[in-house]
């Protein structure tokens, strides 16, 4: 079977691809084997060299790249130009920062002298998701190099012609040959790939199941992994929260993206005597979202991936109101596309899988709470723990419950997004590691100590 680019919106397939044979993947590793050698002995000062180019590349194609988003996987097309700046300002981060992050640390010990290096692991798999396709591909890769590894892009089998297309950027920008190097393959190829004595980490980020894989995988032949594998962030309105501010956060968290994104609020926690006046407020709002071609730069709201993911929802949606759920529709979808018209659930109980689950679309449960202690209570009722958000006028209480959520990442009067200069990634089921920063930067080198006796 080949891998397709399958537009969400017209149902068009817009190009197809034969995979890339096991052979195929082995000369791949052998070549950045090769690579690496080389690249790894560059100086990190130069290594930094190439971002300039790739964040001038990227702000200067934004619109061609964000049209190839909006045909692959159906982001609109005013959000898929927002995704190219942001990556084009993560190079500006790692060039300016990096060789300061890589850094010998002297350390003061009974020795002569003792210090801590930085060394580059070697080839890097990853595994990247469809839903962000060119901010995940680069949030990985710019780090990995500029610490002095090689990478294999293994991207999602959606999204062929933004692979491609993100091997040649690197290309142009003057990163060397194979240093970065995509790979069309499926997800059994990639599995098998990881077990490559030349693999020496792997990035993913997928789902859970995904993530119980790869790191079985991986924990078998002792790899470095980096798994970020989803969230059910909670989204908590304290009775003294600002709702109208609350409202619009809510729903731009939960909408954008058609809802197909990890750190969306998936699960909006309201405090009882504010819930209904939250509720009608947020509805309000999502009823002026603009649904429907994502290549109109009007557009707020496009179509989901595929249709199977539209199946999956209604599975959810359908649950929900069996169980009890109170149900408002947001605006309707065009007769075309895979659309799935948004909703917000009231009523919603830890019974229904919108609440037991990751909800990836434009489905809002809102649960109504009683007191502070039963929000974190609910907040804390998952598996996951990627981000949440307190909404609150009393800041010191918003700080100090902050530290009782289980999650790596919580807003504060604000909705959870990542930023190259903030560490990201979760807890619990939500994964394994950090992506950016300088403890991203970190996670693929081996922190080596080197000690001198007297």
């Amino acid at each position: 079977m080949k891998l397709k680019s399958t537009n969400p919106f017209t149902g068009e397939v817009t190009a197809e691809f034969d995979h890339l044979s096991d052979e195929g993947c082995r000369d791949a590793v052998l070549r950045a084997e090769e690579a690496f050698g080389k690249w790894r002995k560059i100086h990190i000062s130069q290594r930094v060299q190439p971002l300039v180019q790739l964040a001038s590349i990227f702000r200067q194609n934004k619109e061609e790249y964000a049209r190839i988003i909006a045909v692959e996987m159906g982001k609109p097309i005013r959000d898929g130009i927002s995704e190219i700046e942001k990556c084009a300002s993560l190079c500006d981060y790692y060039h300016l920062n990096s060789e300061n992050f890589l850094r010998t640390e002297t350390v003061e010990t009974h020795a002569a002298k003792s210090y801590v290096v930085y060394d580059p692991l070697g080839v890097i798999l990853g595994i990247m998701p469809w839903n962000f396709p060119f901010w995940q591909v680069v949030r990985w890769a710019v780090p990995t190099l500029v610490a002095g590894n090689v990478c294999l892009l293994k991207h999602a089998s959606n999204v062929p012609l933004t692979a491609l297309r993100t091997e040649k950027i690197f290309r142009e920008a003057g990163f060397p040959e194979h240093v970065f190097q995509t790979l069309l393959i499926g997800s059994q190829s990639a599995e098998r790939l990881i077990e490559h004595d030349l693999i020496r980490g792997v990035s993913l980020t997928g789902s859970v199941a995904a993530g119980l894989k790869i790191g079985a995988i991986a924990g078998k032949h002792i790899k470095k992994v980096v798994l970020e594998l989803g969230g059910s962030d909670p989204f908590i309105v304290f009775e003294d929260a600002d709702l109208e501010k609350a409202a619009c956060a809510a729903v731009r968290s939960r909408m954008a993206n058609a809802g197909q994104s990890c750190i969306a609020a998936k699960r909006i926690i309201v405090m009882e005597s504010v819930a209904d006046a939250f509720r009608d407020r947020f509805i309000e709002i999502m009823n002026g979202l603009r649904i429907g071609d994502p290549m109109d730069k009007a557009t707020d709201l496009g179509p989901m991936v595929n249709i199977e993911a539209v199946e999956r929802l209604q599975t959810q949606f359908d649950d929900a109101v069996k169980k009890g759920a109170g149900v408002y529709r947001g605006p309707k979808p065009p007769n075309r596309g895979c659309f799935f018209q948004p909703a917000v659930l009231t009523d919603a109980t830890r019974e229904m899988l919108v609440v037991k689950e990751e909800v990836f679309g434009p489905i809002a449960p809102m649960i109504k709470a009683g007191s502070e202690e039963e929000m974190i209570r609910i907040a804390n009722e998952t598996e996951l723990g990627l981000g949440a958000a307190l909404w609150t006028a009393d800041i010191a209480k918003g700080e100090r419950l902050a530290r009782e959520i289980e999650s790596g990442f919580v807003a504060i009067n604000g909705i959870v997004k990542s930023d190259p200069r903030l560490p990201f990634g979760g807890v619990k089921k939500s994964g394994i590691g950090r992506e950016l920063s300088h403890f991203g930067l970190k996670e693929f080198v081996n922190i080596k100590t080197i000690m001198v006796g007297r």
